[in-house]
């Protein structure tokens, strides 16, 4: 699956496309220089890299390029959008670092130059081989990590300057939610006491704008963006700024209101009386469609006070405007009695446009009240819930980019100094999946990276970079407010600041795709060339356009017909429900069809001739845009099949079934006499009983349910078995937390606790260990932060929508994976199936975000739209359109081989720009019609007509890895009854202990005997040992002057319980090694401790830890401590042991040292005392 896109690159020099590429920036048409071109550590580089393009190598070979040109590893700062990103791009560095470290000189120079396009210097080589040990070494690591991680590690660093408590935590998820609820329940709770005014005329203004049951939604979605809120605050300098400038925009007084308006509008003077009175009559006049109006205008103008006027103002507006819509009537006088009365039709003419007008006035009016009391209902939130986060030290995910960027801008030159104090500054900054990344995000790498065009003169020689990797084309997750033109803006911005400094910049197009085959790239491009699919999609206007790498590899599209509804049969009244089977619902259908073509594919051994073999269970994945039924249906379709499936990616905790049983389990504890939740717990895998033995029990019993199975526990030894194990964790509850209380069920103690989580996972499969795991975890989260009891922890999970993110790619098990597009970004398959394609995204917000003037519009009703909240509502609809593109372009190019292109209808059209309309535009183009009969595959089949595309294999497959030797072997044995049963019982090899490369390095030979503890000085020699260690760790990094005093505080430590003589003389012989003028050098400013080595000698990996190491212009000394040994009498009678581990230190430095000599001495701290190994005593 995902290994053919790194097979891939990893081979593009020796396996070029037969078919020539372009590249616009001069990449010609080998990829490889392209890749070169964007690793370059000498330019600022922004890449706009097609899916499958090799991104992440890039950026791993741009970090090495950069560390190989003396670069320090901890002055790269690499930000990525996930953990798991960064956690795959450390991996790749350390584990090429690695091989550097071990690689014969020939293999690393074709390596290196490979890389760089450029054979590599000798001292490019060297430097390479130490590069593994200097990431280790390095201070913090390598910096590859998130954003919120690295605003984290910013904030840690200076929180007294970001104001904020040094001891700070993250909040969770669950955590934010919960305090968010608390603080609205509290904040409610405040209004409605009616102790602050404002605050109670909000909530009154809020309640009366929404439809009961509405308003926790209200408020659940302004909680969700309360980051927002609190910067639009922050912008205008608080809620009462804010509220006037809303009033402002919508053209209204601060504090008018729409009854306000209405009372000035119905009042004496404020219409033209005489003129309606002419119109009046005019009506009288006319036919009888005018007359029907002639009493409620008669009745409005016998009103001579505004209060009766307001009351028949409703009957009154029935004149002018129609009742079904609102709007104004077309006529409002029929054409001949409005001639002859033409003064009358014009007042009616004249008051219709002053009551559009109001109307209009009064919405606005309306929409300020409604908008403004939202905000005095967020701002006391926001308000009450900094409170709760300051008094437990809490920092939610929008705390940390607001804080970071808030320290950063305090003053000028602050950044540059808080990036001196962070390791000294850093010289490079990296962006992956730049266009996920959010304004406020942004506003930190801008920062940030100002430093590097700011100073740039005292860099000429060693440039400072800005690299940037993204797709404008995959940009999916405006909910986290990502959004393209940032992307775009971003990339002019900094553009226009290298030029100003004249340095080099490059904007690198990478559109060759090592994922997918010739056929899939052109079913994306064709489709994507349509008016409709590009929208939102092209880079800037770009049409888009991808190259094959894999050219020669045989593809397939399929467009299957969408599922049409079946006419339903009328159902008897009074129905059961459990007889009503929609087994003929359009989308069971599909998810049957689609199980069954992969249960056909599986076994009649259909060949994949990219790979050269059958197709697999773990080839397929199923993608859908969000978790509807359907993908419940393809599950169990799937398993109805024994089709091997992951399940979902995501999944709520508390609707598993492992969970629901572990629930029950605990609520019987709690209440004994709840019958059906016993009943729900015996026939769970936890106990066991059948359909049988609960009805033999639960039959005319008497009492509940648990007197029946405690009276009945003598009559049967299932009974009895039940009864026991409930019995004795009934004992439990009251004294054993939560955690315990489960652990100890799925796998602690006691012969009645042991194989609960088996059974759990018998019955269930093995999927259900995941749940339960969380299940686990849940319970301790909620022991950290709450009274572990049992009763509250399941109230809380009962309460709470956690979720489990599954990540089914790392499983290692060959399933079907079921994904949401978001969630595949990133993945690949070779057959991707779409099912999810005729439905398209049609809600709308009811908040509205202005960034530009930074303020909110809060809409309960469509009625109260205006025209500029109508401007917001078609932009965000005109975004959704353009996103639900990108969507489909990521859901596409996740495809490497086939792609199966489906859907079902409902009982509406679909709409024009839904997906399969999309695809089956550009496939009418390309593909030859088909007729399809899906019967074969299901009794729920369909016929129709569709639509294939398919290419031939035309060059060698590419086997997977292992499959060549290993596998193919395996299968030759595998051909009669005796190599299997040969293979079986074949005695497996010996494995290298510990796995190299990652063995420690160790003494050949035995080592000299640890001194007791217990000796016959209580143990005085072996303490005094250990402290000399650790005082020979801690004050060399101290001056002269601070050492002694430093030493003395140490141990007079009542810790180490030492008279203030032996602390006077351990302190003085420790000093005296640093006054030694032959070893002050280990120990000056220059030396360095606790150095790691990584190197090969003699054809064996040595991973060690040198205590002490200095490197000056003609040589390298070594100090290695040992501690708690018997020193020898003379140097001569060192043990061989440590001769030969001082030899093999020199030598591996030797190979990074060549031209200085190599010193190596050994410190026995029980002297202590300091010895030179002499050359002939290391040769081995």
């Amino acid at each position: 699956m995902s290994n053919s896109v790194e097979d891939a690159r990893m081979h593009v020099a020796d396996n070029r496309p037969p078919v020539p590429l372009t590249g616009r920036d001069g990449g010609g048409d080998d990829p490889n220089v392209l890749q070169r071109m964007a690793s370059d550590p000498m330019a600022s580089v922004w890449v706009s890299a097609s899916a499958g393009a090799g991104k992440t190598k890039v950026l791993s070979d741009r970090v090495l390029r950069q560390m190989l040109s003396g670069t320090e590893p901890h002055r790269i700062l690499c930000l990525t959008f996930t953990k798991a990103a960064a956690a795959e791009m450390a991996n790749r560095v350390n584990e090429r670092l690695g091989r550097w470290a071990t690689m014969d000189d020939a293999d690393l120079q074709r390596d290196l130059a490979e890389l760089a396009g450029t054979a590599p210097g000798a001292d490019e080589t060297r430097r390479a081989r130490r590069l593994f040990a200097s990431v280790l070494d390095a201070p913090g690591g390598m910096k590859i990590q998130t954003i919120h991680a690295f605003c984290q590690s910013l904030l840690r660093r200076f929180p007294l300057e970001a104001g904020l408590a040094p001891h700070f935590e993250i909040m969770d998820d669950r955590t934010a939610a919960e305090t968010m609820a608390d603080t609205q329940e509290e904040v409610l709770a405040y209004a409605r006491s009616g102790q602050d005014p404002i605050l109670a005329d909000a909530l009154s203004v809020v309640t009366g704008q929404v439809r009961e049951g509405a308003f926790g939604d209200v408020m659940r979605d302004l909680a969700r963006e309360r980051g927002r809120l609190k910067r639009m605050l922050d912008f205008h300098h608080g809620r009462d700024r804010m509220c006037d400038a809303v009033y402002k925009s919508l053209g209204v007084a601060p504090g008018q209101t729409a009854d306000m308006m209405l009372r000035a509008a119905l009042s004496d003077g404020a219409f033209d009386r005489d003129g309606l009175m002419m119109a009046l009559a005019a009506l009288e006049a006319g036919t009888k469609t005018d007359k029907d109006r002639v009493p409620a205008l008669a009745q409005f103008l016998e009103k001579t006070d505004i209060d009766a006027r307001i009351a028949v103002f409703s009957d009154y507006r029935s004149v002018f405007f129609t009742a079904s819509t609102g709007a104004p009537r077309a006529k409002l006088i029929t054409k001949k009695a409005g001639e002859n009365h033409p003064a009358g039709a014009d007042a009616l003419e004249q008051e219709c446009a002053r009551l559009v007008e109001l109307e209009k006035n009064r919405k606005a009016a309306m929409l300020a009240e409604s908008t403004t009391a939202l905000i005095c209902m967020g701002e006391a939130m926001l308000a009450r819930y900094a409170r709760k986060k300051a008094l437990h030290a809490w920092l939610d995910y929008d705390d940390l980019i607001l804080n970071s960027v808030r320290l950063l801008e305090q003053q000028a030159g602050m950044a540059g100094w808080v990036l001196f104090k962070l390791d000294e500054g850093l010289e490079h900054i990296l962006i992956d999946e730049a266009q996920d990344t959010n304004p406020d995000q942004w506003k930190v790498v801008q920062i940030l990276a100002e430093e590097f065009f700011n100073d740039a003169s005292q860099h000429e020689d060693k440039p400072r970079t800005i690299f940037a990797v993204g797709d404008a084309k995959q940009s999916i997750y405006s909910f986290q407010r990502a959004d393209p033109e940032k992307f775009a803006e971003m990339r002019r911005h900094f553009a226009r600041r290298a030029a100003e400094i004249e340095a080099e910049w490059r904007e690198v197009p990478m559109n060759i795709s090592f994922r997918s085959t010739d056929a899939v790239l052109g079913v994306v491009d064709k489709v994507f060339a349509g008016p409709i699919a590009r929208q939102g999609v092209g880079d800037e206007g770009r049409d888009v356009a991808h190259q094959a790498f894999r050219q020669g590899h045989a593809g397939r599209i399929e467009l299957w017909p969408p599922v049409a509804p079946l006419a339903r049969e009328e159902q008897e009244p009074w129905t059961p429900p459990t007889k009503i089977v929609r087994l003929d619902d359009p989308e069971i259908r599909l998810a049957r069809v689609i199980a069954g073509h992969i249960r056909h594919a599986i076994d009649r051994g259909e060949v994949l001739p990219s790979r050269g073999r059958p197709v697999r269970a773990g080839d397929f994945m199923i993608l859908v845009r969000r978790r509807t039924a359907f993908v419940d249906e393809v599950v169990k379709a799937l398993k109805e099949r024994n089709v091997p499936v992951a399940g979902v990616d995501r999944m709520e905790i508390t609707e598993q079934l492992a969970v629901m049983d572990l629930i029950a389990f605990g609520r019987f504890l709690l209440m004994t006499d709840d019958d059906l939740n016993l009943a729900t717990l015996l026939k769970s895998p936890i106990i066991g009983f059948s359909e049988d033995q609960l009805f033999h029990l639960a039959h005319n019993r008497k009492r509940t349910l648990w007197h029946a199975l405690r009276e009945r526990a003598g009559d049967d030894p299932v009974f009895a078995r039940a009864y026991g194990f409930l019995a004795r964790w009934l004992g439990r509850v009251d004294y054993e937390r939560p955690f315990e209380l489960y652990g100890e069920l799925l796998g602690g103690r006691g012969e009645g606790a042991r194989g609960v989580r088996a059974r759990l996972v018998g019955r269930l499969g093995i999927e259900a260990n995941d749940p339960i795991d969380e299940f686990l975890n849940l319970a301790m989260n909620y022991e950290a932060e709450h009274a572990p009891t049992l009763q509250g922890f399941l109230h809380w999970l009962m309460a709470g929508d956690a979720e489990i993110k599954r990540d089914l790619e790392q499983s290692g098990r060959d399933e079907v994976r079921i994904m949401t597009v978001h969630g595949a970004k990133g993945l690949q398959a070779p057959i991707v199936f779409l099912p999810d394609t005729l439905q398209v995204p049609t809600q709308a917000p009811n908040l509205f975000w202005q960034d530009g003037d930074q303020l909110m519009f809060w809409l309960p009703r469509v009625a109260l739209e205006n025209d500029r909240v109508k401007l917001l509502r078609d932009d965000i609809a005109l975004k959704r359109d353009q996103e639900y593109n990108r969507l489909l372009y990521v859901a596409l190019t996740r495809a490497e081989d086939r792609l199966y292109i489906c859907g079902w209808q409902g009982q509406k059209t679909p709409p024009e720009h839904c997906w399969y309309n999309l695809c089956e535009a550009a496939l009418r183009e390309l593909a030859s019609p088909d007729d399809m009969d899906f019967g074969t595959l299901s009794p729920s089949g369909w016929q129709g007509k569709g639509f294939v595309w398919e290419t031939k294999q035309v060059v060698e497959p590419k086997l997977d890895k292992g499959v060549s030797g290993m596998a193919a072997d395996g299968a030759d044995a595998l051909k009669d009854d005796g190599g299997m049963r040969k293979l079986i019982r074949a005695v497996a090899p010996e494995e290298v202990f510990p796995p190299r490369p990652l063995a420690p390095s160790r003494p050949l030979e035995d080592e000299p005997s640890v001194q007791s503890p217990l000796g016959g000085d209580q143990g005085q020699s072996f303490k005094r040992g250990i402290l000399i260690h650790k005082l020979l760790e801690l004050l060399p990094d101290l001056s002269r002057d601070r050492r002694f005093d430093a030493a003395e505080r140490f141990l007079g430590q009542p810790v180490h319980g030492l008279e203030p003589d032996q602390q006077f003389e351990i302190a003085n012989e420790t000093l005296a090694i640093f006054g030694n003028p032959d070893f002050a050098p280990i120990f000056g400013p220059a030396s360095r401790a606790e150095v790691p080595l990584v190197g090969i000698v003699g054809g064996d990996v040595v991973s060690a830890q040198i205590d002490r190491l200095v490197i000056t212009r003609d040589e390298v000394m070594i100090v290695d401590y040992k501690t708690n040994r018997p020193p020898p009498r003379d140097v001569a009678q060192t043990p061989m042991a440590y001769r030969r581990q001082m030899a093999i230190y020199r030598d591996a430095l030797t190979q990074m040292y060549p031209d200085k000599t190599i010193r190596c001495h050994i410190l026995w701290t029980n002297g202590p005392w300091m010895v030179e190994l002499p050359e002939s005593l290391m040769r081995l």
